[in-house]
């Protein structure tokens, strides 16, 4: 009997290190299905273990932070940080951690180094957390191409009111937030029909930090006018002597309005004085919306006569000539719609016109069939559809009007009269210009032209002759016609009698 004591030892023995052998074999499996530990942003030592327990891990942007150890400091930390950060401005709600931090719970068989105070740290250095807000969609036909945060929703209404100044008039806004019309047009003038978002905008219920959070109505402001960019250059102006609103934003390529809505914070209108050495902001939108505007517009409209009746009389010398029937321009009331699109008009739609005055086309008896370089006295407006975008003297040295086409921004430029080319040339700061004399003792300057002029000196143009292109050669925001008269060698506004300006 006790020779079988041996071998039943001897079986004992290699049946435990068979289950020894197995363990080992075990972990190293477990170990090869685990692999090595996920790479972190903070340095955390791992350790394998021969039995799995459950982990935490935290993730942000889907890189792993680290393995927390102890959950509740997470949660001591979001109180902490929102009674510190986030009472005063979100009371009586609850701070989570960002939208973009995952927490996810694994089985693992390895063992993570505590730096749970290193990773309480990470989440306050970068500000990963998130509170509800009002959260605000920008969408185009396409997508959803923009989202803000906002504190307050009413802040972020008085903000696009604000911004929408920029492009319509207070009354009007007024009116159309009722759901009424503006006054029909009964004379000269125009209305604004409606303003509209072309984007959709959508507010519900998000999450998101602090920093990501727009606080008050000028920081919404802000990112209604230049969006989100922090590249953004901001341009500044400073008020010289003499200058009005409607010359600083002549200057800057803004409209008068426009300088007012941006600077709402130190301007009331568009008449006010402005002290010279104030600085004002005459950055132009960079707006992730698109504000339109209809307008409608009735204009009492110049109807020209045709060209001259010249009428060959041999019993008249060359050179010399009579005229038997006067010209005279006639009128019409034109009735135009027009769409605005973030202050730029787009173009206007002749809906009706009506002759109020019919024009008498003149006649003249000449010696000769070559047309007489002698002007008339009286003077036409060299653009059509003229509007005047800065008058004589908006800004300090400006002493001239400078004319738009309303609805051609490079139009054709016209002879205000008869006469005969004096100068054709360029200069650095009002571009290619032409100046004809119109041998009466009255002379007509036209700068910022697109292209040299049409006309050569020496040659004699009639009235209403097309001489160039509008442009803005030159010094110039924008195309127009730098338009001024001198009389006997003295410059004058020509809205002082000589246009029905």
């Amino acid at each position: 009997m006790k020779k079988w004591i041996p071998i039943a030892a001897a079986l004992v023995l290699s049946a435990a290190l068979t289950w020894i052998g197995a363990m080992i074999s075990g972990r190293q499996l477990n170990a090869a299905a685990e692999g090595t530990p996920e790479t972190s942003i903070l340095a955390q030592r791992a350790e394998l273990t021969s039995q799995p327990h459950k982990t935490v891990k935290l993730y942000a942007s889907g890189q792993l932070i680290g393995v927390v150890q102890d959950s509740d400091k997470i949660d001591q930390l979001l109180q902490e940080v929102y009674q510190q950060e986030y009472e005063a401005d979100f009371p009586d709600t609850r701070l989570d951690l960002g939208e973009d931090v995952v927490v996810s719970q694994e089985v693992s068989y390895y063992r993570y180094e505590n730096i749970d105070d290193q990773i309480c740290d990470y989440l306050r250095e970068h500000d990963l957390f998130s509170i509800e807000t009002y959260q605000i969609d920008f969408a185009d036909e396409n997508d959803v191409y923009a989202t803000i945060y906002v504190k307050n929703l009413q802040d972020f209404y008085d903000a696009r009111d604000q911004y929408l100044l920029n492009f319509v008039s207070q009354e009007t806004l007024d009116l159309i937030s009722k759901g009424q019309s503006t006054p029909e047009l009964r004379t000269y003038g125009s209305r604004e029909v409606s303003v509209d978002i072309l984007e959709t905008m959508t507010v519900s219920r998000g999450r998101a930090s602090s920093s990501n959070i727009l606080k008050d109505k000028q920081e919404i402001l802000h990112y209604l006018s230049y969006g989100a960019n922090p590249d953004v250059e901001m341009q500044y102006y400073t008020v010289e002597e003499g200058d009005l609103i409607e010359g600083v934003g002549s200057k800057n390529g803004l409209s008068a309005q426009q300088v007012v809505s941006i600077n709402s914070d130190i301007l009331d209108n568009v008449n006010q004085l402005v002290q010279p050495g104030t600085v004002l902001n005459v950055t132009y939108f960079q707006s992730p919306i698109t504000v339109r505007v209809v307008m409608e517009r009735v204009v009492k409209e110049v109807v020209y006569p045709e060209e001259p009746i010249y009428i060959e009389d041999p019993q008249l010398r060359e050179g010399r000539y009579i005229t038997d029937v006067e010209a005279r321009d006639g009128s019409r009331n034109a009735f135009y719609e027009e769409v605005w699109i973030n202050g730029e008009n787009t173009g206007g739609t002749l809906v009706s016109s009506i002759i109020t005055e019919q024009p008498v086309r003149e006649q003249i008896r000449v010696g000769t069939l070559v047309i007489p370089g002698i002007g008339t006295g009286t003077f036409r407006w060299p653009v059509d559809n003229p509007r005047i975008s800065c008058r004589w003297g908006c800004y300090t040295g400006h002493r001239a009007i400078d004319i738009q086409n309303s609805y051609n921004r490079y139009g054709n430029l016209y002879a205000a009269d008869r006469g005969t080319v004096e100068e054709a040339s360029y200069h650095s700061i009002n571009g290619y210009y032409v100046i004809i004399n119109h041998n009466n003792g009255y002379k007509t300057y036209y700068g910022h032209m697109n292209r040299p002029a049409y006309v050569s000196v020496g040659e004699n143009v009639e009235k209403g002759e097309v001489i160039g292109q509008i442009g803005r050669t030159g010094k110039a925001t924008g195309p127009h016609v730098h338009f001024f008269i001198m009389e006997n060698g003295v410059r004058r506004n020509p809205c002082d009698g000589f246009l029905d300006c």
